[in-house]
């Protein structure tokens, strides 16, 4: 009986160290997991140190948070600083020669459309683009949609109530741009996340 009992209790205690043991394991290997996860989207969605001083003084001057500065490169040119679309936007920012040309009345500066390539140039009037649009619409995911498909369209949807209301789009028409406008919040989310760590570490 007593022998019964010890194999039992030595049964047990087996068990238990190798559910420890498991536990230990799989708490490893999580660990490494999001270790891995985190570096790769470190990699995918970087700061590149041969802009950040540059965003970090038009985001202080325009009042954009840097997170949505960031995004929106990530999402137009994939910080590429020739990247030129097929509807003709240029630079990091992938701004319009028409957008650009009216900014500049506004600044007083005159530049050549070449000049977007220039990444300080492409992220000053970026960011200026960005803060105008957001003195006109409540919401970043208005002002998305308005740096996507243009201010002049989205002023029309918001004219129809089955689209939008009050300065936010509830159902917008256009997929390239609704999709556009879910990338740059997602990406914005994860700058925020990624580096508000990195800074906490």
């Amino acid at each position: 009986m007593a022998k019964e009992r010890k194999k039992r209790v030595k049964i047990g205690l087996k068990r238990s160290l190798a559910l420890i043991l498991i536990l230990a394991l799989s708490l490893g290997f999580g660990l490494a997991y999001e270790s891995i996860y985190r570096h790769v989207e470190l990699y995918l969605h970087p700061k590149p140190v041969t802009i950040a001083d540059t965003v970090e003084r038009y985001s202080l001057l325009y009042g954009v948070p840097q997170n949505i500065v960031y995004a929106v490169i990530k999402c137009e040119s994939d910080f590429v600083t020739e990247a030129q679309s097929h509807k003709n936007a240029r630079g990091l920012m992938q701004m319009t020669p028409d957008t650009f040309e009216w900014l500049q009345t506004r600044t007083g500066e005159e530049y050549a459309v070449e000049a977007l390539y220039d990444a300080e140039i492409s992220i000053k009037y970026g960011t200026l683009y960005l803060s105008l649009l957001k003195e006109e619409f409540p919401v970043w995911e208005t002002v998305y949609a308005a740096y996507n498909a243009g201010p002049n369209r989205v002023r029309e949807w918001l004219k129809n109530e089955t689209i939008g209301h009050g300065g936010i789009l509830y159902n917008i028409p256009y997929k390239e741009t609704r999709n556009y406008v879910k990338k740059v919040v997602k990406t914005a989310e994860l700058y925020t996340k990624l580096y508000d760590e990195e800074n906490a570490a």
